[in-house]
């Protein structure tokens, strides 16, 4: 039985000194493989570093993401996507190989407005352009989206038709809401710690209103851990306990969590073999 953590920031400094570790518990927990989303050039670099290191274990994505776009987004989106260019030319050197260290989607990109709207027009055109990646390369997108979901929502039915789909990462919202982005049929909703919070309310939403044929699992490390780790730095073993509960749930076993869960993400990151 495993399952498969799609987002965990395991570039990041929280992880610098025990990485290896963090790597060992995820793999005795069962988790079978990581993805590693980028917020910026930086981040984009590391990602694609790490998946070196754990070929086949840790995938990476590259973009920007909201709250990184600052007055050099431009810049920044051009290296970005200069990188991956650059990744898929040494890919191609290496055809023969089972290398899988080349990134696997366009994330973490999206609109974040709750702590300001300064660059409130930068983001939906950085948003926008990152977008167009996804339809250009046919690369799925990790998308974050806090209060600004109106605007998201307008923004990708230019684009319905033609994503190869992708993530809501971090949903926590309502049965409207889980809706709204269920419309757009080639994205699944991503649950991690908050679905095993005490005040959730989406061990109620989710059954009522989203096929577990919908879902992904993720912890999106360090951040959110799950209860009975809440307050701790987060980490993918965790991930389990977000499966758990997702389990009693929609009243399945954790087998069927795992299989229905990991086929769902197969679907969406068809780049990934399942190992």
């Amino acid at each position: 039985m495993n399952f498969i953590d799609t987002h965990s920031h395991l570039d990041g400094e929280e992880f610098q000194t025990d990485l290896s570790e963090v790597i060992e518990r995820a793999r005795t927990a069962g988790i079978g493989k990581i993805f590693v989303p980028a917020i910026d050039y930086p981040s984009s670099q590391r990602s694609l570093q790490l998946s070196k290191l754990y070929e086949g274990f840790l995938y990476p994505m590259f973009g920007l993401h909201p709250e990184e776009v600052k007055k050099d987004w431009h810049e920044q989106l051009q290296k970005i996507k200069e990188l991956y260019f650059l990744s898929q030319s040494e890919e191609n050197i290496v055809t023969q190989s089972q290398n899988n260290s080349h990134y696997i989607a366009i994330g973490e990109v999206g609109l974040d407005y709750y702590w300001s709207r300064e660059y409130e027009h930068e983001q939906l055109e950085a948003f926008e352009e990152q977008v167009q990646w996804s339809v250009e390369m046919q690369l799925p997108m990790m998308i974050h989206c806090r209060k600004a979901q109106n605007e998201m929502v307008n923004l990708l039915k230019k684009y319905k038709d033609e994503l190869p789909g992708g993530v809501f990462h971090c949903f926590t919202g309502n049965e409207k809401e889980a809706a709204e982005l269920l419309q757009f049929e080639r994205f699944v909703l991503g649950i991690g710690g908050v679905l095993t919070f005490k005040k959730s309310h989406l061990p109620e939403v989710l059954p009522a209103s989203v096929p577990l044929e919908r879902i992904v699992l993720e912890t999106d490390s360090p951040y959110m851990a799950p209860v009975p780790y809440r307050g701790k730095r987060n980490e993918s073993a965790f991930v389990v306990e977000v499966a758990r509960k997702l389990a009693e749930c929609y009243h399945v076993t954790m087998e069927q969590i795992s299989t229905v869960t990991t086929n769902n993400v197969l679907s969406i990151f068809p780049a990934i073999q399942q190992g």
